[in-house]
């Protein structure tokens, strides 16, 4: 083999590991992007995740006031229906109602606790409700 023959060879193999080098940088290229899309793609997921925990948390918070409520309004049903006559257990309940809007709120929460399909429900006390309910209604009403 002669020596323009061997530099043909050497020049040949350069000219493959050049070619072979580029595309290697070529798939390093294309793997630090797709590592940085997935990374930016778990970022995201990450924040929804938190943002999610928050809501949940909010939502806890709301429901333990709600459950506080209904504890303090079955612990004043404990205390007090036992020992009024009943034409002032439902005026009892809407204490403090100034108007239509709340009227009907107050309603909707003891219709929720006191429902006779509920566990702890009393029918008797029920029809109480709804019958101070309509009073109010009409003294709101003027």
């Amino acid at each position: 083999m002669t020596l323009s023959e061997e530099r043909e060879q050497l020049n040949e193999q350069k000219r493959m590991l050049d070619l072979e080098k580029k595309e290697f940088f070529r798939k390093v290229e294309i793997e630090d992007r797709r590592l940085e899309q997935q990374k930016s793609l778990f970022e995201m997921k990450f924040q929804i995740l938190e943002a999610e925990l928050v809501k949940l948390a909010a939502e806890r918070e709301e429901i333990e006031k709600k459950k506080a409520f209904y504890d303090r309004v079955e612990e004043f049903h404990a205390r007090s229906y036992a020992t009024l006559p009943d034409q002032q257990v439902g005026e009892l309940f809407f204490r403090g109602v100034a108007s239509q809007q709340s009227l009907k709120k107050r309603y909707k929460d003891l219709i929720k606790i006191y429902h006779p399909d509920n566990v702890d429900g009393d029918n008797s006390l029920v029809i109480e409700i709804n019958k101070e309910y309509d009073h109010l209604s009409q003294v709101l009403a003027l």
